[in-house]
């Protein structure tokens, strides 16, 4: 019995042998990519989260920066970031925060410069439409009105439409047009919620214009009566 079993544990033996002399290169490599993969993804992981610390910790010393008025201490900080972390969140908001310093220190030039980078490279349609209305209000002011219109083209978030019609208006406004001027505050009118405040602010605009909305309209007619 014991030769009988011993056998037919050779049989096996022999069958495996063969089974793994065929097969036994494509197995190995098969285990190997799985290991190797499980290893890249647990890599990849780590190598994020480390990105996100070290970004972190650079976007906390741009705030503090930008808190005491170091505009160019603010700007050394955002461009190593941009270079080191450019498709972190936090980079995009960093851009924001060195524009605005930049901006209340003077500094046009490298405000529009990193108010570009973020309406460009930032990964959130929001990140992007802020920096695009902030760019086309510096644009505006700079008299760049064709830079600032191309600006606000760019405003896709829905979100922020009404915003970019309002921009748009006082760009057309200041370019003397105003029939278009009106059509754009008439949309962002149109598009913003009447609970927000801003609204209101567009209403004075097409007051001004000669152009009040309907129920802004009926008031001052009420009032001729």
């Amino acid at each position: 019995m014991a030769n009988t079993l011993n056998l037919q544990d050779q049989e096996q033996l022999d069958d495996l042998k063969a089974f793994w002399k065929r097969h036994g290169n494509w197995i190995t490599w098969l285990v190997t990519l799985v290991l190797l993969a499980f290893a890249g993804w647990n890599g990849w992981n780590w190598y994020q989260r480390n990105q996100a610390v070290q970004a972190a910790a650079m976007f906390d010393e741009l705030d503090k920066a930008a808190a005491a008025g170091d505009a160019d201490k603010a700007s050394r900080v955002f461009n190593d970031m941009k270079d080191r972390y450019a498709g972190a969140t936090l980079t995009q908001q960093g851009g924001l925060i060195a524009a605005r310093v930049q901006h209340d220190k003077g500094q046009v030039d490298p405000a529009k410069a990193s108010l570009g980078w973020v309406s460009e490279k930032a990964a959130e349609d929001e990140y992007r439409a802020i920096a695009r209305l902030r760019l086309a209000g510096l644009l505006l002011d700079a008299k760049d009105y064709p830079g600032a219109l191309k600006a606000l083209d760019g405003v896709t978030a829905k979100d922020f439409t009404a915003l970019a019609s309002d921009r748009r208006g006082d760009v057309l406004l200041a370019q003397g047009k105003t029939d278009e001027a009106r059509a754009a505050y008439q949309a962002a009118y149109k598009a913003m919620d009447d609970k927000i405040d801003y609204r209101r602010l567009v209403e004075v605009k097409l007051v001004a214009l000669a152009a009040p909305p309907a129920p802004a309209a009926a008031a001052a007619s009420g009032a001729t009566k």
